[in-house]
Parts: C-alpha cells; structure tokens; sequence
C-alpha cells in the first residue's frame, strides 16, 4: 500500500523528535542532499537512520568524524557501525527494515476468537516464546496489547499477541508474538491486523522494525501490508 504524502512528513516529525533533532529535520535534509548528524557525547547509543530517502547519524563526534565519507549504504550494515564504535566498546541491536501504513485491510478471523486486553495472558505468552523472540518483539514496551487466546479446560491459554506502543503521539510502533507451537496457522498476521487497527482507530500511523535477519517478521510485515520506508542501524556503547 502507498502512503499519503502526509503520513511520510508525521513519521518523520516523529523520528526527528525521537532522535533529539529540529521538527523539519528530515525535510531540509531531503533537500540538500547532506546527512543529518547529531553529536551526542552522552549517548549510550550509536544510531543511523534512512528515512524515505534522508539520513541521520546520532553518536559521538568520533563515529560522525569517522562516518563522513561513508555512503548511506554502507552505514547501512551493522557491521560498518561496530567497527566506527569498536574503541567505544560497540554491540549488540543489529539493523532493523522500517515498514509504515496509514491504511490496512482488516483481516476476519475464519471463526470466533476470544481476544483479552489484559497484561497476565501477554506475559504468560513471553514465557512460552524463545528469548530472542521475546527480547526482539519487546511487549513490555508496548503498552497496547491484544492478545488471542484459546479456551482450553477451563483456562484461558494465549496463542498470538499483536500490540503498539505510542511514539511521541504520532506512530504506533507494533510488534507480534505467537506461541512457537501454533505459528504459521495465520494467528501472528491475525494478530497484527487486530492491533493495527486499534491504533489507527486512535489516530496513529503504523509502524513495523523488522530486524533484516529475521526472515519471519519480515515476512510478516509484508503480509500484513505496509510499506517499505527505510532501515535502522543500531549499537550499544560500553
């Protein structure tokens, strides 16, 4: 699906606010050509961004000095960010395909669903999910959540949780998680489309991170529908 040219600049009002950058931060970088580059010599991390076609680098002036000559490309990669930060003890966090809607199909479930708001079906979910699930989907920061669940002898059992957090009142940063034992059954994509139209009920726009390795999620994210709008370049300093 395609965005409103309105829906491009609120996304990236709000990774401009995010970032600790002016409001037209992205704009003006669009028409200049150059990248944006903030020097934050207290920050934890090393942040590159590519957003429908403009760049920021957030980092120490050591990582912006050494990045200057560096294509947007290549600063792409996670690899590229590990070895400007190697002196400052960069890792961790990986690179992420950013996906954004204003708009989706809504998806019906083939039969009645029970869905819960609660967090103890959520968290009982993280607990039947591989860690690296858990800590890429991050529910615990996701304050919205809609979690499927499956009677099952007098409990309720969840299957798929789909949930957003609220980024500076503008987007609606999603994830999806779903048992390992009832995946590919439809219940993440199900999921998702319940949550994403929660939010844009709320007036947000969507937005999905995909890790670039993670050929689930990212299939995911297609399947729900967004559009592809940039990547995300991160690592953590010492």
């Amino acid at each position: 699906m395609t965005l409103d040219p309105g829906s491009a600049a609120i996304i990236q009002l709000a990774w401009a606010r995010r970032l600790g950058l002016d409001d037209d931060a992205f704009g003006d970088a669009l028409a200049s050509g150059e990248r944006i580059v903030r020097a934050d010599e207290s920050a934890r991390t090393v942040e590159f961004v590519r957003l429908f076609g403009s760049s920021v680098l957030v980092g120490p002036q050591s990582v912006i000095d050494a990045a200057t000559e560096l294509p947007d490309g290549e600063m792409a990669h996670h690899v590229t960010l590990l070895k400007l930060t190697r002196e400052l003890g960069g890792h961790g966090l990986g690179a992420a395909a950013l996906f954004f809607a204003d708009d989706l199909p809504l998806q019906q479930p083939s039969e009645e669903l029970t869905v819960s708001h609660g967090n103890p079906e959520a968290i009982e979910l993280e607990g039947r999910c591989p860690p690296d699930d858990v800590n890429e989907v991050g529910l615990s920061d996701l304050e919205n959540r809609y979690t499927i669940v499956h009677e099952q002898a007098g409990r309720r059992v969840p299957l798929a949780c789909g949930a957003y957090g609220e980024w500076e009142g503008l987007l609606a940063n999603m994830g999806v998680l779903v048992d390992p034992g009832w995946r590919r059954r439809g219940l993440g994509s199900l999921a998702g489309s319940i949550a994403a139209h929660e939010a844009l009920a709320a007036g947000l726009t969507l937005q999905w991170r995909a890790d670039v390795s993670n050929t689930g999620c990212l299939a995911l994210a297609r399947k729900l529908g967004p559009s592809a709008g940039g990547i995300q370049t991160s690592v953590h300093l010492r």
